[in-house]
């Protein structure tokens, strides 16, 4: 059970400022000792945010990571760049995301980076908010590669051979101190509808498995937020009932873009784990208000115990503006405190 009632968590990214965006654009014009001092003052920036607006648990904002997957792919060898098969031009979609081209057996010589960015965070961040890691679980990361029908002849085989990186990243997180690790796997919850659910359960708890216990373990489902944009057929029942075996603390799931369809079955995922609420919607410039907030919760509490729920947005919130974000964020905490007063909590 988690270790506060009603507790405001976030899934992970969180905007860029302005100029590291504009910096990101024209890095050949920095050197090294400039490009660090953008990235520790970008996550303070982000860190500020979330403490002013009061969460239980605050992340780096994924700072350096430009893209939620291809950010990965550096980490990795036997990828190139295929721009070929990428829309250029028309409304913004996901196929319009940066796709890679397996041309050797993967590997991972130096890990994926989440550790470095999780002793960075707790470097710089205050006292009091629990720290979190988040990191693309194998399903998802394999999702912008092509498998060259030789060494990787589907998205399955690339996931198998990703998933032993994943898992040693997960394994040093720990080892560093990490107590809170969510592992997103959003590709198993947009494409549940059309896949072997029992597939992906096998999938996840093979990857988490030297961690469970050891850590306080999550994982995010959602239906794609590429600028703002769902991808998946977006609903929780075709997760059900296999999902209820995935080995986590705590699942995070999308309602308040949903405008909290099935929001019953939290009370199936209530009976296996913890369930963390969307209810921010990052893909909505209507700000929440307290009283939203409020009204939320309440209905939430309909089907879960207040031990058993967390608050937070829909999904990261990279593709929300920063003036939105920030107050979006504020929101929440103050109605989940105000619900929490309600109760004598």
């Amino acid at each position: 059970m988690q270790p506060t009632p009603i507790r405001t968590t976030v899934i992970g990214s969180y905007p860029f400022p302005g100029w590291l965006e504009f910096a990101s654009q024209n890095l050949e014009k920095f050197g090294p000792a400039d490009v660090d001092e953008m990235i520790e003052d970008a996550v303070v920036a982000a860190i500020h945010d979330q403490v002013s607006a009061g969460l239980d648990v605050i992340s780096d904002g994924e700072q350096t990571r430009l893209d939620f997957n291809l950010s990965f792919y550096g980490f990795l060898k036997g990828l190139q760049p295929n721009h070929s098969e990428t829309r250029k031009f028309g409304p913004p979609a996901h196929d319009q995301r940066g796709k890679h081209s397996v041309v050797e057996p993967l590997t991972a010589p130096n890990g994926l980076g989440a550790v470095a960015e999780y002793k960075r965070l707790k470097r710089l961040a205050p006292a009091g908010p629990t720290l979190k890691a988040s990191i693309p679980g194998p399903y998802t990361l394999s999702g912008r590669m092509i498998p060259d029908g030789n060494l990787y002849k589907d998205r399955y085989d690339l996931t198998e051979a990703l998933l032993p990186f994943v898992r040693k990243e997960l394994e040093d997180l720990v080892a560093a101190g990490c107590t809170e690790i969510t592992v997103d796997e959003p590709s198993m919850s947009c494409y549940a509808y059309r896949e072997n659910t029992r597939r992906f359960v096998d999938i996840f708890n093979r990857t988490v498995a030297p961690i469970v216990g050891k850590c306080r373990l999550s994982t995010h489902l959602c239906f794609g937020n590429f600028k703002g944009r769902p991808v998946g057929y977006r609903k929780l029942h075709p997760m059900l009932p296999d999902f209820l075996d995935l080995s986590v603390d705590e699942v995070h799931v999308e309602m308040a873009n949903r405008e909290f369809d099935e929001l019953e079955l939290i009370a199936e995922f209530g009976q296996k784990m913890d369930v963390a609420v969307g209810i921010i919607d990052v893909k909505n410039y209507y700000v929440e208000s307290v009283a939203d907030v409020v009204e939320r919760i309440h209905r939430c509490l309909k089907y879960l115990p207040a031990e058993k729920l967390a608050v937070a947005p829909d999904c990261g919130l990279s593709q929300t503006a920063r003036w939105a974000s920030r107050q979006k964020l504020a929101n929440m905490c103050a109605g989940a405190r105000q619900v929490k007063e309600e109760l004598g909590l």
